[in-house]
């Protein structure tokens, strides 16, 4: 981890706070995430995490603090500035296009980085067939990377949940991030399609150099991926560090076991 010591946080959180009338969602939350880190956001139901990646991806705007991506502020960046400027996500419930093919939903991650006009899509020539091309060789490495090769065709409402859990992890590698941020990837899984995410999730980080942020409540899946974790709780951050000192901070058995858990 030294070796990072001196990058530049690929995400910079700043005393980031949200409020919806005179509920506070997220309160002074600050965290970042380093170039090949994977770092999990944790906290009992409720606790703000969603709300904290929506502010992260630009769906939501923040009320007060800042947010940094590569050194830049996101402020003034419209919501569909956040996937081309290279943040991918996944999302707790699926969004993907059901009577799609899995190529389908794969190639509407490219979006963010076609570049040509109404009137050049209708010759379909220069540069609309180029960057056509190039959007499904990216698909193709896309799908052998999650080896979903005889499911390319298919629908998606087709598939097992497992198997569109990766479309949508697909999805989001198509529009090649930087900081890729996953939220429950896997929720709902057997433990043999966990392990399989979990390698998917160090190989993105270690072949593609890609930062990762989850948000995940399989504790198991939690300490065995993660360089660093935070904590939230009511929308405060309750405890940072190793996935060993979070689990050993008395702050944390008291949000998820109670009074007495934390102190057994």
């Amino acid at each position: 981890m030294n070796k990072l010591l001196n990058q530049t946080p690929v995400l910079d959180v700043r005393n980031v706070s949200k409020r919806f009338g005179g509920v506070a969602a997220v309160s002074n939350v600050s965290l970042h995430v380093m170039p090949g880190e994977i770092v999990s956001l944790i906290g009992p139901n409720g606790a703000g995490k969603t709300t904290t990646f929506n502010l992260i991806s630009g769906v939501l705007p923040p009320t007060e603090g800042g947010i940094h991506f590569k050194g830049e502020d996101t402020a003034a960046w419209r919501s569909s500035d956040f996937a081309r400027h290279g943040i991918g996500r996944t999302f707790q419930n699926l969004a993907l296009f059901r009577h799609g093919t899995v190529v389908e939903n794969l190639l509407v991650g490219r979006h963010v980085h076609f570049r040509y006009s109404v009137l050049e899509s209708l010759a379909f020539w220069g540069r609309p067939r180029r960057e056509e091309i190039a959007a499904r060789e990216k698909i193709e490495q896309v799908i052998e990377f999650l080896e979903i090769e005889e499911l390319r065709d298919k629908p998606v409402s087709q598939l097992a949940y497992g198997q569109q859990k990766r479309v949508e992890l697909g999805r989001a590698l198509a529009c090649e991030p930087e900081l890729l941020l996953l939220d429950e990837i896997v929720a709902g899984m057997n433990r043999e399609e966990k392990e399989d995410i979990a390698r998917f999730t160090l190989d993105i980080r270690d072949e593609f150099g890609i930062a990762v942020l989850m948000i995940e409540h399989d504790m198991q899946v939690v300490m065995d991926l993660s360089d660093r974790v935070y904590v939230l709780d009511f929308g405060v951050l309750i405890a940072q560090g190793s996935p060993a000192e979070v689990a050993a901070d008395t702050a944390v058995l008291r949000a998820y076991l109670g009074d007495e858990a934390a102190h057994a």
